[in-house]
């Protein structure tokens, strides 16, 4: 590891300085997988932002919606009241995504922001890389590919992004609420993250300098049923293979509303858009669950690795569908 700056900002508007003053420089805060990067080589940034005593803690319920600070870690928010009665699939995916002592560290900020898991973007050694060296090629696209993506996907990169959290995240609509040196803004989180296909070197749209401050999650109606199910190598702490959120409202044996999220096949947290439109309206039944997740995958791209994720991506939403709404014949 090269040497580097340390600064510990104090405020936000101080870390947003302290970054804009310097276009190489990176921040370090729980989740980001920022350090693991730098021992790696991938990353070298010349100075290093510490944000983690930034005031950006804290949850708290506004109206119909849960404000949650970025710093607020994943642990605080699986264990918050408000998110254990009206959002289980968010509790879910927090649980099933690390373990205690990691949940105690990571924070929602630097899991929404971690980056993709991919063996070669993160051997530095591996030279056809677009993530790392735009135009360079994809390593994964022709070598062992079974922890990568089918959706979102092309043979410029495959790279899969790991967070279980954001992928509840974008079936609820949430926002993030982001800082940067001349404004504030906010952006849906559905609109937050690029494909690789779209950008491989360029996973999100935040801006140098800008920081995610906190994460807006509307809550669902007192009628919804929500749930997430992550199909894994084992049972303990291991990245998905295949995983499934799913919120639906029913009456009457219908579906009046559906909210649906892919995680373990995606190039970013994906919305299943069109499971969603297969299911509102329609009966709720085992043959309207596959016929959604057939409408999941239908624009799925693979590799030999990767062709056994679409069935079983299949089989996860619609056993989790199944699960949620209580259909099971």
């Amino acid at each position: 590891m090269r040497a580097f700056d340390y600064v510990r900002a104090t405020d936000t508007r101080e870390a947003v300085r302290l970054l804009a003053e310097d276009p190489a420089a990176s921040c370090l805060a729980g989740g980001t997988t920022q350090l693991d990067l730098m021992k790696d080589g991938v990353l070298e940034p010349p100075r290093l932002i510490d944000i983690t005593r930034l005031p950006l803690h804290g949850i708290e319920r506004h109206g119909e919606a849960l404000h949650v600070g970025a710093l607020a870690t994943m642990e605080e928010l699986a264990a918050d009241t408000t998110v254990a009665a009206r959002l289980p699939m968010v509790r879910e995916s927090l649980l099933r995504g690390a373990s205690v002592q990691l949940r105690n560290m990571a924070t929602i900020g630097g899991n929404l922001l971690q980056r993709t898991r991919c063996r070669y973007f993160r051997d530095p050694t591996v030279l056809e890389c677009n993530k790392r060296t735009p135009g360079s090629g994809c390593a994964a696209a022709q070598g062992a590919a079974r922890m990568h993506a089918v959706l979102g996907a092309s043979g410029r990169c495959i790279a899969l992004h790991a967070s279980d959290l954001a992928v509840a995240l974008v079936a609820l609509d949430a926002v993030v609420h982001i800082q940067g040196p001349a404004k504030t803004r906010t952006v849906p989180l559905t609109e937050f993250y690029l494909t690789a296909d779209e950008s491989p070197q360029r996973e999100n749209v935040l801006e140098h300098a800008e920081l995610i401050t906190a994460v807006e999650i509307p809550l669902p109606s007192a009628a919804a049923r929500s749930g997430y199910l992550k199909v894994r190598d084992r049972a303990s702490y291991e990245f998905a293979l295949a995983s499934a959120a799913v919120l639906l409202v029913l009456e009457d044996g219908m579906i009046r509303q559906a909210r649906v999220g892919l995680g373990g096949v995606g190039t970013k947290p994906w919305r299943a858009y069109a499971s969603e439109h297969v299911l509102t309206g329609a009966s709720a039944t085992t043959a309207t669950f596959r016929e959604a997740a057939d409408a999941a995958l239908r624009d799925a791209w693979t590799v030999p690795g990767t062709a056994f994720k679409v069935p079983l991506a299949r089989r996860t939403l619609v056993r989790e569908l199944q699960t949620v709404s209580g259909v099971t014949a």
